[in-house]
This record gives structure tokens, C-alpha cells and sequence, in this order.
């Protein structure tokens, strides 16, 4: 998504000079959110982006890894030899992160790029007993779907309650019904031991028969092969980037899942592995790139992030961030199909999550972008409009 906004954007924007983007995978650049959901159930044959790149002049070179990037000669190496460059962005996203021993385990997936939706769809159409570990995001997309197929699904979370990473305890802890209503089996607490063919083992000593594993731990920014380009990293591995999306070394910027940026909004770096964040990111950088050719002022990236999940039935989005809140309020029963947590700091909305209202996260965003201070008495009553709950 990173690669290929960027690439468009910088025709949209007036770039008349080559451009060219490289790509580890053979297939055609593709979107990730169907991958969980449709392509997964057999219901698409794939999700390649709608982008008729021969008639925008950007050449597609796939199949092709990066191995490094000398920036000192401006040029990347590959297996097929050098490629030189003027400027580079760097979009290589994230990596989902393996669990350990279970390479080479016979029925151990991943589930991030097409290749892995295309091995995961027999599964799913066999209708086997299946083990998901880690109850994330993907975890739960995955389970949902798996769920809709018919699969025997048991999730295992090492953590206390589902979204660990993700949520606050009191926010998370009402989703863990809903593996339950969908007739999948959560177990919290719950540390793998070892992987074996067909089946999990536990620390507490259970034996899950699994006839596949579906891992979902989390990700990594799939910067490895900058080791040694001077380029800087940070703690997590992701390019670290400054408000314009501009990297360490001249002319090399990065933008998506790889990358974090200083929020002057948040007062913080974020590092932002959604899918908006690859959306949003790349305007600022073909501006950016283009700025720095005509003189132009520079465009400052300080977006508020967002990103939503379809899972069991229900559709959650969130925006902002919510790390410095110093007050939570809820809209809403969590028992229920709708509800909303607003998170507040100084009065002010910085962030809110919404479950099945859609309304409450259109109005939030944009109060959330504009500094709006709101009136919690009003703000806690979910009847009304958060529009009309400001102070």
C-alpha cells in the first residue's frame, strides 16, 4: 500500500521524471484487508490494487528483493546487480513475527502476504480444528473467518484478556465475550511450550489438537536489510523518520508500517502499523520530494491515526491515540451490539474507539483533528451526537 500510493501520488502531484517500484513478491502489488476476510473464504481470487501502472509510467520490477542501500553512491543492490537512484523511499512494512520453534512444524501459518491467504484457504475449506496463537488484531480477524467457515477455533493469549497490546484492560476485557458467542474458544494466560504436528502444548501442560497453527504474535518493521546503511533505526528496528517523513541520510525517506514519526500532535514518535498510516503517509512524501525540487515549503506529517477491524460480527474503529488521556468515558453498554470509550486529556478528545457506530468515529476524528474541548456529562450520553457534545 506504502510503495504504491507513493508512487501514484508523485504522478498525481506533477513528478514527470521516472519512476520505479521494487517489490520482494512476484505478484502484482496488492491491498492486506482482504486477505483476512475474503480472499481467506474463497470469496476473491485476490485484491491487486486498481492502478493501471503502465499508463502512469511507473515501472513495476517484482519478484525482486533489496538486499541493502549504499546511500554515500545512491544506488540499492539486489541479486540481479545495482540500482541507482535520485531519491528512495523506503516501503517495506512490517514482518509478522514467528513463534519460536515452530519453524519447519508441519500446519504452522502465518497470515501476511497473499501466499499465506492462498495456503490458509484449504484449511479453512476442510473445516479443521484449528489453534490460533495470539488474540490481536489478526488473531481475532482470523478466528472470525475461521468461525464462517466452520472451523473448531481455540485462541491462545498469553496475556490476561484479548488486545493486550493494543487496549486498556477495562476497554479489551468486554471483547473477550465475543469469542464465546461465536463459538470459539479463548483461553487467556494460555503460553505455548512447543508445537508439534497436530498439536499445541501449553506451559500449564493442556495438549490442544491443532490440525493447523495460525500465529499472530504481532509484527517487526522489515528493516533488516538496512544494517550497516547508516540509515538510523529505533528501538523497535523502524526507520525513524522526522515530521516530513524524511530518513537520517539525504534523499531516502519512509513512509508506512516501517517508519516512525514525531507527533507534534501527541508530543510523541508513533509507530502506526495500519493501514491508514500507508494511505495517508506517502501524500506527504511525493509533496515532499517535489517540494524539495521547486523550492516549495515542506509538508509536516502529524496525522490522526486510525484503523478499524471486522471480527465476530462486529465492526471496531479507532482513532487517535490514547496514551496520554487522563480520562476515560464510556458511550454505552459494552454488554451490548454499540457502544463507544472517549478518551479525554485536559478536556480535550485525543482519541475514542467505536463498536458498531460508525457515526460516533466519522464525528470523533474530526473533533479529535481540530483540538475540540468536549463536556464529559454531555459526552457520556450516547444518544447524543458527539458533535453536540462540546464545552
Amino acid at each position: 500500500m506504502a510503495g504504491v500510493q507513493t508512487a501514484v501520488a508523485l504522478r498525481e502531484q506533477g513528478h514527470t521524471g521516472s519512476v520505479t517500484l521494487i517489490g520482494a513478491e512476484p505478484h502484482q502489488p496488492y491491498d492486506r484487508p482482504p486477505l483476512s476476510k475474503a480472499v481467506l473464504l474463497g470469496k476473491a481470487e485476490g485484491s491487486a490494487f486498481d492502478v493501471d501502472f503502465e499508463a502512469l509510467g511507473i515501472e513495476l520490477r517484482l519478484g525482486r528483493e533489496v538486499l541493502g542501500v549504499r546511500p554515500a553512491e545512491h544506488e540499492l543492490d539486489t541479486a540481479e546487480g545495482p540500482v541507482p537512484y535520485d531519491v528512495l523511499v523506503l516501503a517495506t512494512g512490517a514482518e509478522p513475527i514467528r513463534l519460536p520453534g515452530a519453524e519447519g512444524v508441519p500446519g504452522v501459518h502465518l497470515l501476511r502476504t497473499l501466499d499465506d491467504a492462498e495456503r490458509l484457504r484449504p484449511v479453512l475449506a476442510r473445516q479443521h480444528a484449528i489453534v490460533v496463537v495470539g488474540a490481536g488484531w489478526i488473531g481475532a480477524e482470523f478466528a472470525t473467518a475461521a468461525r464462517e467457515a466452520g472451523c473448531a477455533v481455540t485462541v491462545v493469549e498469553a496475556a490476561d484478556r484479548p488486545l493486550a497490546g493494543a487496549l486498556p484492560a477495562e476497554v479489551a476485557a468486554p471483547m473477550a465475550a465475543w469469542y464465546d458467542d461465536a463459538g470459539a474458544s479463548l483461553r487467556t494466560h494460555a503460553r505455548v511450550r512447543r508445537v508439534e504436528p497436530g498439536a499445541v502444548l501449553l506451559d500449564d501442560g493442556s495438549r490442544l489438537p491443532a490440525d493447523a497453527v495460525v500465529v499472530g504474535i504481532g509484527a517487526r518493521p522489515a528493516t533488516a536489510w538496512l544494517a550497516g546503511s547508516g540509515i538510523e533505526l529505533g528501538t523497535h528496528g523502524e526507520v525513524v523518520a522526522d515530521d516530513r517523513l524524511r530518513t537520517s541520510v539525504p534523499d531516502v525517506y519512509a513512509v508506512g508500517d516501517c517508519a516512525s514519526f514525531p507527533s507534534g500532535r501527541y508530543g510523541e514518535r508513533l509507530l502506526v502499523h495500519h493501514w491508514d498510516n500507508a494511505l495517508q503517509g506517502p501524500r506527504t512524501v511525493a509533496e515532499n520530494i517535489l517540494g524539495e525540487a521547486t523550492g516549495e515549503p515542506a509538508a509536516v506529517y502529524d496525522p490522526v491515526p486510525y484503523f478499524w477491524s471486522e471480527q465476530f460480527g462486529r465492526f471496531v474503529q479507532y482513532a487517535g491515540h490514547h496514551e496520554s488521556a487522563d480520562t476515560t468515558l464510556w458511550r454505552g453498554d459494552p454488554s451490548g451490539p454499540a457502544w463507544t470509550v472517549c478518551w479525554l486529556r485536559a478536556g480535550r478528545l485525543v482519541a475514542l474507539l467505536a463498536v458498531g457506530r460508525p457515526r460516533d468515529l466519522a464525528q470523533g476524528r474530526r473533533l479529535i483533528e481540530a483540538g475540540t474541548a468536549m463536556d464529559p456529562e454531555l459526552l457520556a450520553d450516547p444518544a447524543r451526537p458527539l458533535k453536540a457534545a462540546t464545552a
